[in-house]
């Protein structure tokens, strides 16, 4: 019997069960009330009782039903999901994995979910980008690469779900390409041409044993035709041997001469990672044949003079070549070997244990003498050579027979220009890691100023001067602004602090610290100082420019004190301005200067100079040559992250005494020329205005930090505002939403749930008109690129009380002066 007969024949018998009961209940009630009005209403309650039961019960499994449907099946997804050759995953708001298909259990496992995957860093960093981007986007927005240390993957995100509750991931293996397969060009080209003149039948051999190329003279005496195509034919089915272990060609049997084959593995470098070892036999190989009846000059025995068509051969191929005797002295190295193993331009050493660090030596010599004398193999070893004793590289060998006392081929790729990209984007990784590291510090360290700076202002408002506490606050209030001096180093070498730009003179910004210039050298270092005339304004923050010329004095102080030059601490720094113009520039020819007029300033020391190892290195964050504990390195990389976020350059190099022994550092920086619009002249004059705004307004104060807070809705009130505050974005919008009428929103940037700039999107949609003031710590300059918004208004933290009074009355002014 079925199960859908079995449930209705329980239907059944539950039915009439029920129906007995009812009956008998009414035949009850009849007999002790003894009123036929009494049983039907109680009859007619029964039956109201019994629709309301009924209509429940069937409620209850269409109910269970479609909660049923509405769970997910992952097991079907999972079916879904399963494709060849791509891994996909699947991952809720809280980054777990919900499911995965076999490709990425294979290439990632199942403990870890992304974007937290086992891959490098900067891989980790892009997978969590893409993440940020999918959650708030709906897609990644762009196709990421990553890898680990033998493997890469593109990767990309989108969102989904019928609550956007989840991520559904898709990563691609990134094959890798193959440099060594242009050898096929080679030999179906001219140069393949050249190697049959010379008595050379060459093939290129995949892994599998099928000819991939060959060059003309192997498809004539293979096939008969020149130009015949032998791609897919299998290599050994060309060549026999007879009972003397002679190889020939097949299609000429005995007829033809015997012939000598040198097989060369073509390792891929790129497939040797970290110093893993890789089968050669994945590799495509090189199987040159020559004749071994051609009687030529050569290393001695029966093949002299197939050397020198060998040594023609090697010399033109794109990977490094070498080879030993049967006792391991080198023979021979083409030029790519030669750069590869760092000896470009030297005599060739003795033997290959001698490119080697001394730890290498041993295995590398072992490796030599078991190719060489034992029977014709390939393989490869990692080693370190002496010019790079940090990176492994791995070294190809096989053993080369027929060839009179050349015994061991040896293989190195010319990694130099690899390693160069290498280390070069490791160093842009590690700036870019250290930038956004010190933006997250000083952002956070920056709220605690404001609060600590705020209430100190608060403070000096009850108290006056001589008043036991007036100096103790206001030491609190000086090393809180010293403290803010530090965050904007660190944000300056990440060129991400905010800068306070005014059209200024360079001369002006040199006499304000000229004092403080005296009173930093000392009595023994003289100060000199020269201006051109006509120098063209800058636009530019003084209190940094102050800092850059502050930083280059401390830098040329020390180097006087510990330098040659100034043996007893004496020496010179010379400050000077110029005027530069567009022709000098394009005069110049410096590609990286656009051509437009400068106002320079050139700083110059008597210190020794910047060494040639280091000059490249200075701009660095935390590079210093100073002692341990001496030294912070951020000195010159503020200077640089200033300049550059100014819209300047800065080039360090060193000055020449007359013997032509070097004297001292230089820098020279080029600030473009300021040309001001009608469009800066008349805002510049609203802002002027807007200064002494009095009119008093309604503002709608947005903070998630209780004591910026606070601070912000004191210091405002004192002024006269009416303050209304909120804790984040939500509430904000709640206020508007709410029907509240403001003339300004003053918030914070970044808060949890709804941040500053999404809640100014919400609010604006209510009222358009409304102005925005930003507190922020991160620069401006990168919340304005972020941030589209019209009315748009910022205030750096820390801010004191005074600021952000001001800023308030200005940005109020300005918005009422607008039509």
């Amino acid at each position: 019997m079925s199960v859908a007969r079995i449930q209705q024949s329980r239907s059944l018998v539950d039915s009439l069960a029920v129906a007995a009961a009812v009956l008998a209940s009414i035949a009850l009630i009849h007999f002790v009330a003894g009123n036929t009005i009494v049983t039907l209403a109680f009859a007619g309650g029964l039956t109201v009782l019994g629709l309301l039961a009924y209509t429940a019960a069937r409620y209850r499994p269409a109910q269970r039903e479609a909660m049923e449907l509405a769970a997910p099946d992952w097991s079907v997804t999972v079916a879904a999901i399963e494709q060849p050759g791509q891994a996909i995953a699947i991952t809720d708001r809280a980054n777990r994995l919900v499911c995965a298909n076999a490709a990425f259990e294979l290439w990632f496992g199942s403990s870890m979910a992304p974007p937290r995957l086992p891959v490098d860093g900067g891989s980790s960093e892009l997978l969590a980008k893409i993440a940020r981007n999918a959650w708030r986007d709906g897609s990644s927005g762009e196709v990421v690469t990553i890898a680990d240390e033998g493997h890469s993957w593109t990767a990309e995100a989108v969102r989904a779900g019928r609550g956007d509750d989840f991520l559904i991931w898709r990563f691609n293996p990134v094959l890798r390409a193959e440099p060594l397969v242009a050898i096929s060009k080679y030999l179906s080209g001219t140069f393949g041409r050249i190697l049959g003149a010379a008595g050379i039948a060459a093939a290129l051999v995949g892994p599998d044993g099928t000819i991939r190329a060959v060059n003309p003279a192997f498809a004539r005496r293979a096939h008969g035709d020149e130009g015949a195509s032998m791609v897919g034919q299998e290599f050994v089915a060309q060549l026999r041997s007879d009972d003397r272990d002679r190889i020939y060609f097949t299609r000429e049997a005995q007829k033809g001469s015997p012939q000598t084959l040198v097989h060369v593995p073509l390792s891929d470098p790129a497939a040797v990672e970290g110093g893993a070892d890789k089968s050669a036999d994945e590799a495509p190989t090189l199987m040159l044949l020559l004749d071994s009846g051609v009687g030529l000059g050569g290393w001695g025995g029966e093949t002299r003079g197939q050397v020198p068509q060998l040594e023609a051969l090697l010399e033109q191929l794109p990977l490094g070549l070498a080879m030993t005797d049967r006792d391991g002295h080198f023979l021979f190295a083409n030029p790519a070997f030669r750069r590869a193993a760092g000896i470009e331009g030297r005599n060739l050493p003795p033997y290959p244990s001698d490119l080697v660090i001394p730890r290498d030596k041993t295995a590398m010599s072992d490796a030599v003498r078991r190719y060489g004398q034992g029977p014709a193999n390939s393989g490869d070893i990692a080693v370190r050579l002496r010019q790079e004793p940090d990176d492994p590289v791995s070294l190809g060998l096989a053993g080369v027979r027929g060839l009179g006392e050349a015994s061991v081929l040896l293989s190195l790729a010319d990694t130099t220009e690899e390693t160069r990209l290498k280390r070069q984007v490791a160093q842009a990784t590690k700036m870019q890691a250290v930038g956004q590291l010190a933006g997250g510090v000083a952002h956070d360290f920056n709220n605690v100023l404001t609060a600590i700076i705020g209430y100190c202002d608060l403070m000096l408002l009850r108290h006056t001067p001589g008043d036991s506490d007036y100096d103790d606050i206001q030491q609190i209030k000086a090393n809180s602004n010293r403290a803010a001096s530090l965050t904007r180093q660190l944000l300056a070498f990440s060129r991400q602090q905010t800068l306070q730009p005014e059209v200024l003179q360079l001369p002006d910004v040199l006499s304000e610290v000229s004092q403080l210039l005296k009173r930093l050298l000392g009595a023994k270092i003289t100060l000199r100082v020269h201006h051109d005339r006509n120098l063209g304004p800058v636009r530019a923050d003084p209190r940094q420019l102050e800092q850059v010329i502050i930083n280059l004095a401390v830098n040329a102080r020390d180097a006087i004190y510990s330098g040659k030059a100034g043996e007893g601490g004496s020496g010179t720094l010379s400050f000077a301005t110029r005027r530069v113009e567009a022709r000098d520039i394009r005069r110049m020819g410096n590609e990286i200067i656009p051509a437009g007029d400068y106002t320079v300033l050139i700083a110059e020391d008597t210190g020794g100079g910047i060494p040639p190892d280091v000059i490249g290195n200075i701009f660095e964050p935390f590079f210093t040559t100073k002692e341990q504990g001496k030294g912070t390195g951020l000195g010159l990389s503020t200077v640089y992250g200033i300049v550059k976020q100014s819209g300047g350059f800065i080039f360090a190099g060193n000055t020449k005494a007359a013997d032509g022994t070097t004297k001292g550092a230089r820098f020279t920086i080029y600030l473009p020329v300021h040309n001001a619009t009608e469009e800066e002249l008349a805002k510049a004059e609203v802002e002027e205005a807007a200064r002494n705004w009095s009119g008093g307004g309604r503002i709608l104060l947005v903070e998630d930090e209780d004591m910026v807070r606070a601070v912000a809705e004191r210091a405002l009130s004192r002024q006269g505002y009416e303050i209304v505050t909120a804790s984040d974005g939500d509430e904000g919008l709640e206020q508007v939403q709410a029907g509240e009428k403001f003339d300004l929103v003053v918030s914070d940037v970044v808060m949890p749930s709804m941040d500053g700039p999404a809640m100014a999107r919400e609010i604006r949609k209510l009222q358009p008109d409304l102005p925005v003031l930003f507190m922020s710590g991160y620069a401006e300059g990168q919340l304005r690129s972020q941030i589209d918004m019209a009315a748009m208004h910022f205030i750096p933290k820390p801010f004191s009380v005074q600021q952000i009074a001001d800023k308030v009355g200005e940005v109020l002014a300005l918005s009422r002066k607008q039509p």
